[in-house]
C-alpha cells in the first residue's frame, strides 16, 4: 500500500467525530451525516498510475476498491493518470416533489468534490464524486481531442469482499429473471454466467448493504451492465454500445451505490435525487391509479369487444380509474372496434389506456410502426387525444443501446406534449426518468405475474422471488409486476403456490404508479366485501415508504403512507410457517388509531379479517403468524 493510502486511512477518524487531519480532509468526500466517507487511494502529483477510491461506512471500510477510468478511440484515461487538483467540498441538497414513487416529498443531502486527473498526453479526466447520507454517486467528464471521437470503454470496477452475499440478475435485454443468492459470484449450474444487470445487491458485512446501479441516462447515453468474467469478486462496468459519440464534451451517467442498512437501501431515492428535474410544467393530468387488464387471463382477449367490455365494467365496479386495452386492438371484432370500446369505457366512467408495439424487437403482435418516427408519433398521439386515451403502454424494446435510450426519451417527451401517461413494458430498468418525466408511470423490467401463465418456473419460486424484489429491482423505480392475481388463470395445472394474503399484499409491497389488476372479473367479484373495498381504494403513489422488517428472499414488511393512512403489508418468502414481527414504533402513530387486519386463513385460500383493532399501547411489535408463502395486510387509520 502506498503512503498516501496509509495516511488517508489513519485520518479516517475525522469522519466519525475525531480531530481532523490537515490536508487529508481537503481531499476526501464526507456525507453530511458523516456516516459515509469516500477517499481517493491514488493522489500522486508526480507519478502516473491507476486511480481508485474506497468507501468507509461508520468508520469501517465497506467497499474496498472502486477502480476508475474511461477510454475513447483517441485517448485513454485509465492506468495512466496523475492527480492534478480537487475542488472545495460543495454541499448538495436535493429537495423536490414527486407525483409517483416512494414518497411525495424527496429530500437528500450530499457533499460533492470534483477530482481532476491528467493523462500522459496532458488531457483531463474529471471525476465528480458525491457522498450522500444514503450512498455514493460519481460520474466522468472529458473533452474531445478530435472531431470523430467516441467513448469505447469504461474502466469502472467494484471489488466486492470475497465470500459476501450478493443478489444479482443475469443480464438480459428485458431484465426478466431471478435475483438468486450467491456468495461466490457464480450461479449454481451456470459457472460461465458472468454478465449481470442492474441493480445488484451486496451485503458488504453484517447489516451493511450496497445496491449498485446507474442513473440519469440522457439523450446520447447508452446503458451499461456488470461483468465479473475475470474475477468472481471484481465487477467491471461494461457499456452496451461499442461507441458512444462525444461531441465537444462528454459526461457519463451517474454510477450509483446506495449504502447502509436494508431500510436505508429500500427507502432511498438516490436514483431520482441525481437525475434531472422534471421537464413537465403542467402535471395536473398525471393521475396514478389501478387498472383492470384483460391480457393476463385472456392473452388474445382484446380481439373480443364483448369480453373487453367486461373489464371496463370491472374497473367501474371496483372504482379503478383505468382499464388497459392490450395488444391486437386493431383486430377487434365481435360487435365493436376500438372506437366503440373507448366510447363504452367513457360511458362507464373509465379512462382507457392503449398498448403499442415499439416495433424495434419482437415484431409479431400488432399494431406496428406507429410510434417510431416523429411525424408518426405526432399523428398517433393527436389521434389518441381526440379519441380520449389517457395513456399508452409500449412493449418489446431492443435493449440498452443509445438508439433505444433515445427512443424511450422520444416517446416520453412527445407523450408529454399530448398529455399521455406512459408505461414501458419489455423494457430497461428505471434510471431516474420518473423524476425527469413524471408521466412515466411504470416500467416492467421484472419477472412478474405474467410468467405465472407462461410456464411453471416462476410459480415454484415466486414466494422467495417476491420477497427479494423489494430489496433489488423495486428500489430503483416503479415496477409493473401486475399484482392482484388470485386465480390460476389460463392454466389450472400451473399454480402460484402462494397463499391469498401474499397475493393481496403485493400491490402494497410493490411500488408502481399504475397497478394493473389482471385477474378475471368473476374472481374479483367473488372476493369478500372487505377485500374488494381494500382493493378499490388502495393508492398507487405514496407520501412515505418505510421498510419495517425483512431480509432478501426470506420475508418483507413494507409500510406505505397516503395522507394519514398507513398501509402495511408483509409476505413470507419461505416454505415454512413463520411468525413475522411488525414493528410500528417508527411510524409515529398517535394513540387511538385503529387497524384492520387481513390475515391468512387456515386453508391458505381464504381471508381472516379483523376490524377496528387497537394498536399495542406499549409500542411493541405485533406478531403475525403467516402460512408458508403466506402474508398479511394491515390498514391503519
Amino acid at each position: 500500500m502506498k503512503t498516501g493510502v496509509l495516511k488517508w486511512v489513519w485520518c479516517l477518524g475525522l469522519a466519525v467525530g475525531l480531530p481532523s487531519c490537515s490536508g487529508v480532509e481537503e481531499q476526501e468526500v464526507v456525507s453530511p451525516d458523516r456516516h459515509l466517507v469516500v477517499g481517493m487511494t491514488e493522489l500522486d502529483k508526480d507519478e502516473y498510475g491507476d486511480v481508485s477510491f474506497e468507501v468507509y461506512y461508520n468508520g469501517e471500510r465497506a467497499l474496498p476498491l472502486v477502480n476508475l477510468g474511461v477510454e475513447t478511440n483517441r485517448q485513454k484515461y485509465a492506468g495512466n493518470l496523475k492527480f492534478k487538483s480537487v475542488s472545495e467540498a460543495k454541499p448538495i441538497t436535493d429537495d423536490y416533489r414527486m407525483l409517483t414513487g416512494k414518497r411525495s416529498h424527496c429530500v437528500n443531502h450530499g457533499t460533492e468534490r470534483v477530482y481532476s486527473f491528467e493523462n500522459e498526453d496532458g488531457n483531463i479526466l474529471d471525476v465528480t464524486v458525491r457522498a450522500y447520507d444514503d450512498g455514493v454517486a460519481f460520474k466522468y467528464g472529458v473533452k474531445s481531442v478530435a472531431p470523430e471521437e467516441f467513448v469505447v470503454d469504461e474502466h469502472t470496477a467494484y471489488d466486492v469482499p470475497q465470500g459476501v452475499k450478493r443478489w444479482m440478475q443475469q443480464y438480459t435485454l428485458g431484465y426478466e429473471g431471478f435475483y438468486p443468492l450467491s456468495t461466490n459470484g457464480r450461479l449454481e449450474g451456470q459457472p460461465d454466467a458472468n454478465l449481470w444487470g442492474y441493480p445488484g445487491l451486496v451485503e458488504l458485512r453484517d447489516s451493511v448493504f450496497m445496491l449498485m446501479t446507474e442513473a440519469n441516462i440522457r439523450r446520447g447515453h447508452g446503458g451499461s451492465f456488470l461483468c465479473n468474467a475475470d474475477s468472481a469478486d471484481h465487477y467491471r462496468v461494461r457499456l452496451f454500445d461499442k461507441q458512444q459519440p462525444m461531441g465537444e464534451t462528454w459526461e457519463s451517467p451517474w454510477r450509483v451505490l446506495i449504502i447502509g442498512t436494508l431500510p436505508d437501501v429500500v427507502e432511498s431515492t438516490l436514483v431520482t435525487d441525481v437525475s434531472d428535474p422534471s421537464t413537465v410544467e403542467d402535471t395536473s393530468w398525471i393521475k396514478p391509479g389501478s387498472a383492470s387488464w384483460i391480457y393476463w387471463a385472456y392473452n388474445h382477449g382484446t380481439r373480443d369487444y364483448q369480453l373487453l367490455k367486461e373489464y371496463f365494467d370491472l374497473a367501474a365496479e371496483m372504482k379503478w380509474p383505468y382499464s388497459l386495452i392490450d395488444w391486437e386492438w386493431d383486430q377487434m371484432g365481435n360487435g365493436g372496434n376500438l372506437e366503440d370500446a373507448v366510447k363504452y369505457a367513457h360511458e362507464r366512467g373509465v379512462k382507457p389506456l392503449l398498448w403499442y408495439n415499439s416495433s424495434t424487437n419482437w415484431l409479431g403482435p400488432t399494431p406496428l410502426y406507429r410510434l417510431n418516427k416523429p411525424e408518426d408519433r405526432a399523428k398517433e398521439y393527436e389521434w389518441l387525444n381526440k379519441l380520449g386515451i389517457s395513456g399508452i403502454k409500449v412493449d418489446f424494446f431492443a435493449g440498452d443501446s443509445i438508439s433505444s435510450m433515445d427512443y424511450y426519451i422520444d416517446l416520453l417527451e412527445d407523450a408529454a406534449k399530448y398529455k399521455l401517461m406512459v408505461n414501458l413494458h419489455g423494457a430497461t430498468i428505471p434510471r431516474g426518468w420518473q423524476r425527469t418525466y413524471p408521466h412515466l408511470m411504470s416500467v416492467e423490467a421484472v419477472y412478474g405475474a405474467e410468467w405465472y401463465n407462461n410456464n411453471g418456473v416462476l410459480t415454484h419460486r415466486a414466494a422467495a422471488h417476491n420477497a427479494t424484489l423489494p430489496f433489488t429491482r423495486n428500489v430503483v423505480g416503479p415496477m409493473d409486476y401486475t399484482p392482484g392475481t388470485f386465480s390460476d388463470s389460463q392454466h389450472p395445472h400451473i399454480t402460484t403456490h402462494a397463499h391469498e394474503l401474499a397475493l393481496l399484499a403485493l400491490p402494497v409491497v410493490f411500488e408502481s404508479a399504475l397497478q394493473h389488476m389482471p385477474d378475471r372479473p368473476s374472481v374479483y367479484y367473488g372476493l369478500p366485501e372487505q377485500v374488494r373495498q381494500f382493493l378499490s381504494v388502495l393508492p398507487t403513489a405514496w407520501d412515505d415508504t418505510k421498510l419495517l422488517a425483512g431480509y432478501p428472499g426470506t420475508e418483507v414488511v413494507m409500510a406505505r403512507r397516503k395522507g394519514d393512512v398507513w398501509y402495511i403489508a408483509g409476505i413470507n418468502g419461505t416454505d415454512e410457517p413463520r411468525v413475522v414481527g411488525v414493528p410500528l414504533e417508527t411510524l409515529g402513530l398517535e394513540k387511538g388509531r385503529k387497524v384492520t387486519w387481513f390475515k391468512d386463513g387456515s386453508d391458505g385460500k381464504s381471508f381472516v379479517t379483523e376490524e377496528s383493532v387497537s394498536l399495542p399501547e406499549d409500542g411493541k411489535a405485533v406478531q403475525v403468524e403467516c402460512l408458508p408463502r403466506g402474508g398479511f395486510v394491515a390498514v391503519v387509520k
